[in-house]
């Protein structure tokens, strides 16, 4: 370590200045926006806290865009810097789909989220939110010639229902946003980046955290299935897209007069992130 840096590695002045960006960004009042935004803000910042807590999180890397409601080419994303346990939803940033900051945040974003969450975004009016994750077990599935199986109920979910696309490096090259669109499609809510990791599409962003979380778990699965190096029992073909169909319809978890089959599920999972209200993820 270079003696005239700090703990971290950076020069004393470099790191008070990211420290205060940080308090700045934390601390700042919330934007005037919009009921509507408002709440997108206030779940953003949730899943991000949830992706923290269950494991899911690469550091300051990866990312988790909303599209700001009313809007079809504005969405959310995390300041590029700030530990995801510590978002809340007057730190998120702004943007366009050009990579404009369309408020007053001290923090840029990440060039490769903006690159990915932009392509999509532009495509898929129905994608409300995209989340994208590096977990060791998403990114083992992901550099498996044969992705990810249908070994478990998790993973039926995504049975004949998950696409791929193909690793051409950190996602900086803005001309891979129209193969990436291409190999996403019209409808899957899943896509799996060859060798990368794993990224979900949800109509809201519980939708999104939630398919990620039954993903990360089918991945996990699989890789300790696989890992044992016992033969998989087999589920037959007909039975995985009947599990599939169950995923898609929410019948089976829906709230009597609840018309999202995610809220009952989303309530109880705010349960784990909600601190003291000097740290709430909705400040």
């Amino acid at each position: 370590m270079n003696p005239e840096h700090g703990a971290g590695g950076l020069p004393p002045g470099l790191m008070k200045k990211e420290r205060d960006m940080q308090l700045q960004a934390v601390g700042r009042k919330a934007p005037p926006v919009s009921d509507a935004e408002r709440q997108v803000r206030e779940d953003l910042a949730a899943a991000y806290r949830l992706v923290a807590h269950y494991g899911m999180d690469d550091s300051i890397y990866t990312h988790i865009s909303a599209r700001v409601p009313g809007t079809e080419d504005q969405f959310l994303i995390n300041p590029f810097g700030m530990l995801f346990r510590d978002i809340t939803a007057s730190s998120l940033v702004k943007i366009d789909l050009d990579g404009r900051i369309l408020d007053d945040s001290p923090w840029d974003v990440n060039p490769a989220g903006f690159t990915i969450h932009s392509a999509v975004h532009s495509a898929r009016h129905d994608a409300a939110c995209v989340l994208h994750t590096h977990t060791v077990a998403g990114v083992a599935v992901s550099s498996l010639a044969g992705g990810l199986q249908p070994c478990n109920q998790w993973a039926l979910q995504f049975y004949n229902r998950v696409v791929y696309h193909d690793f051409e490096g950190i996602a900086l090259d803005a001309g891979e946003r129209e193969r990436l669109v291409a190999d996403l499609g019209p409808t899957a809510r899943a896509l799996i980046l060859r060798n990368h990791g794993l990224v979900t599409l949800g109509r809201t962003v519980s939708e999104a955290f939630i398919l990620m979380l039954n993903l990360e778990r089918a991945c996990r699965v699989q890789v300790a299935i696989q890992s044992s190096g016992l033969p998989v029992y087999p589920v037959p073909a007909e039975v995985c897209e009947k599990t599939a169909q169950q995923y898609e319809s929410g019948d089976s978890v829906r709230q009597p007069g609840q018309p999202d089959p995610n809220a009952r599920e989303w309530r109880a999972l705010l349960q784990r992130i909600d601190p003291l209200p000097a740290t709430s993820y909705r400040n």
